[in-house]
């Protein structure tokens, strides 16, 4: 009998009368991430989703890796499905234990089993008792460890039945999709991509905004961006990334504000064009990996000057977190080797020794007026790279 895909998920519980809607959007998401591995029917009952292939040779482990980042499952295992009564149940436990100890060498096990079905004429502590002995009579060097368990046997008493010993964990949260869209600002760093996961991570869908300083940043750093792009979409099921032409925003700035407004200014042009961009695309907020303090575009005085800029919210998910904290982050998800590649974003040049760390928002208004500012945007917004990552 083939294996089927056990899919679990925590959050959806609590949605009540909305509950059906998320499984519903959760089913369509895994079906986006299956996509090309083959046929499967997806079904879901008593708060479980199964998915099972109709070949025998489906690759499944290919597609559990792929379901593990998908925001909204809790965990999957691979499991045995097989008819509801005793005999079968008993038969199909000892053959999976033998393969379980002949890879592993294990020694020691314990039983656990749930008991949906009410019909079924055993308790779930009955059942755990009695196929425990069975397993013990007919795996000799096994022992019982109800405490600490080489691994466990688990048995879900359903319509069907399935038993398993894998519980693989998957990124939680709630469907992407669920929750709108919003769109992040993407630089090369480390805070950005885990701020733009950490809000997809609640159900929001992403898109992207990069801001690109060639001549004066490389094409590799282009590069990098999108690579980082990849990786999220992997979780976001998809991404557009705009890459924005900046280099004349950033030498007008250079040639005609105050230095130590350098930053600043910048940081309201990156928010004016998202805005355009995210409201073109019907975004509901701006992400971006800002956290108070870091650096000195992100005191809550420049924050507040930068929030000025735009009428959207700005959602900062990394706003109480230390570096270490948001480098932990990257390293589960995958995006920080990427990160730390050493190729500068726009956000490295025309970088002023003292940057002001309390701008004052009139002042900063006034030195930004030199400036033809709705000609550089629309210019920017004009000259806009799409890339669809898919």
């Amino acid at each position: 009998m083939k294996t089927i895909i056990l899919v679990r998920y925590e959050e959806i519980f609590l949605k009540g009368l909305n509950k059906p809607a998320f499984e519903a959007k959760l089913v369509k998401n895994m079906k986006q991430v299956l996509k090309g591995l083959g046929p499967v029917n997806i079904t879901r009952s008593q708060s479980r989703i199964y998915v099972e292939p109709e070949a025998e040779d489906y690759p499944v482990d290919e597609a559990i890796m792929r379901l593990t980042k998908v925001f909204g499952i809790a965990s999957v295992s691979p499991v045995h499905k097989i008819e509801t009564n005793l005999e079968t149940i008993y038969e199909k436990a000892v053959d999976m234990t033998r393969e379980i100890t002949a890879k592993t060498g294990y020694k020691t096990f314990k039983v656990e089993t749930k008991r949906a079905n009410k019909k079924f004429p055993l308790k779930s502590m009955e059942v755990s008792r009695e196929l425990g002995a069975v397993l013990l009579r007919n795996i000799p060097v096994l022992k019982v460890d109800v405490n600490n368990p080489d691994f466990i046997v688990y048995v879900e008493i359903r319509d069907y039945t399935y038993i398993y010993s894998e519980i693989v964990p998957a990124v939680k949260g709630l469907p992407v999709g669920s929750n709108g869209r919003a769109t992040l600002l993407l630089s090369g760093g480390i805070d950005s991509p885990v701020a733009g996961w950490m809000v997809a991570k609640r159900g929001v869908k992403i898109d992207a905004v990069h801001f690109y300083s060639y001549p004066y940043t490389s094409e590799k750093a282009k590069e990098k961006v999108v690579r980082l792009g990849r990786i999220l979409s992997e979780y976001n099921l998809g991404m557009k990334l705009y890459i924005v032409p900046f280099t004349e925003i950033q030498l007008a700035i250079n040639q005609k504000c105050p230095e130590e407004y350098l930053t600043i200014i910048m940081r309201r042009f990156m928010m004016k064009i998202a805005e355009i961009i995210a409201q073109k695309n019907g975004s509901l907020g701006l992400v971006t990996g800002e956290a108070i303090g870091q650096v000195a575009s992100q005191t809550l005085e420049s924050l507040l000057v930068t929030n000025n800029a735009v009428s959207l919210p700005v959602y900062r998910p990394c706003i109480g977190m230390d570096k270490n904290e948001v480098v932990d982050i990257a390293k589960r998800i995958g995006t920080y080797e990427t990160s730390i590649l050493p190729y500068e974003d726009c956000c490295t040049v025309f970088v002023a020794k003292h940057p002001v760390t309390k701008p004052k928002l009139q002042k900063t208004m006034e030195y930004e007026s030199v400036l033809n500012i709705d000609e550089l945007i629309q210019k920017a917004v004009d000259g806009v790279e799409v890339i669809e990552i898919e």
